[in-house]
């Protein structure tokens, strides 16, 4: 968990972002948001740290699942994810320094995931009113297999999942659509696969708002991944998603998602990626 505020921090220490910049949930999501996902005793259980063993070890963190530290955190990621979608709509760009938790499912948490932030986010703005069509571009390594399933009978999110097709989770969901990538791709194919599916996605769906989950585990050391980006290659793919995006007139909320390094700053330095290119397309598209 260390790794977001380790995010954050470097921002600042880099200069990429002021202070002022910085916009915080004024409290955690609550139980009426989370339900519009999530099942009453799910949320229920997590919240009063009795999820059973069976349940602890899908979720993979362990004891500390049931800590209330570990629960008011998660719930505020939801929150953070929220906000950042609202200071889209309201700026045209806004990025999240935690976000994409895609592998949980309504009645349980999964892959390190416990409450789906991104279906949420979108269930709360679509029932608001604020928006008609969501897409969710998911470029996370793993398939959003929890957020495919939440949405699976809406027209309104359209849910993208670019992902290994060999990596977990062994039994995929379907999304609207799903585009498995062989093992070993690298940046040049990558680049022109995403920009291809990421463009026709888009003028077919036409989307209010787009909720990018970008993960940066297609990194070639990426522990858990099986693609082979480069860091320049995911500063492309930033570069290149946020500039289509806004250039066809779309807010978009990115999402840091997954990413595995043993060594933290590393691990930072990489979901940093995201801001860089958001602070330059603040600069290019004159935000």
């Amino acid at each position: 968990m260390g790794v977001f505020q380790r995010v954050h921090d470097l921002l600042i220490e880099d200069q990429v972002i002021q202070a002022s910049q910085v916009h915080v949930p004024a409290g955690i999501a609550t139980d009426d948001q989370l339900h519009m996902v999530h099942e009453k005793d799910f949320v229920a259980r997590f919240s009063n740290g009795t999820l059973n063993e069976a349940e602890v070890r899908r979720i993979g963190f362990g004891e500390v699942t049931r800590h209330p530290d570990l629960i008011e955190r998660t719930k505020a990621e939801v929150a953070g994810t929220l906000l950042t979608a609202e200071l889209a709509l309201q700026h045209g760009l806004a990025c999240n320094t935690a976000g994409g938790t895609h592998h949980a499912f309504p009645s349980f948490g999964s892959g390190f995931c416990i409450l789906n932030d991104l279906a949420v986010t979108a269930k709360v703005l679509l029932h608001r009113k604020a928006v008609d069509r969501i897409l969710i571009l998911d470029l996370d390594v793993h398939q959003g297999d929890g957020t495919a399933f939440i949405f699976r009978d809406r027209k309104d999110v359209f849910t993208l999942s670019m992902h290994a097709a060999n990596n977990f989770p062994a039994r995929k969901q379907k999304s609207t659509l799903d585009v498995p990538l062989p093992d070993g791709m690298e940046d040049d194919d990558y680049l022109r696969t995403v920009a291809e599916v990421v463009s026709g996605v888009l003028q077919d769906f036409r989307p209010d708002l787009v909720l990018y989950d970008a993960g940066v585990d297609p990194h070639a050391d990426d522990k858990l991944g099986r693609l082979k980006l480069t860091d320049n290659g995911l500063m492309r793919r930033e570069m290149q998603v946020l500039d289509s995006v806004m250039a066809a007139g779309i807010p978009i909320a990115g999402n840091i998602g997954g990413g595995y390094h043993p060594d933290l700053t590393v691990l930072a330095r990489r979901h940093c990626l995201l801001h860089r290119a958001a602070a330059q397309m603040f600069v290019d598209h004159k935000l």
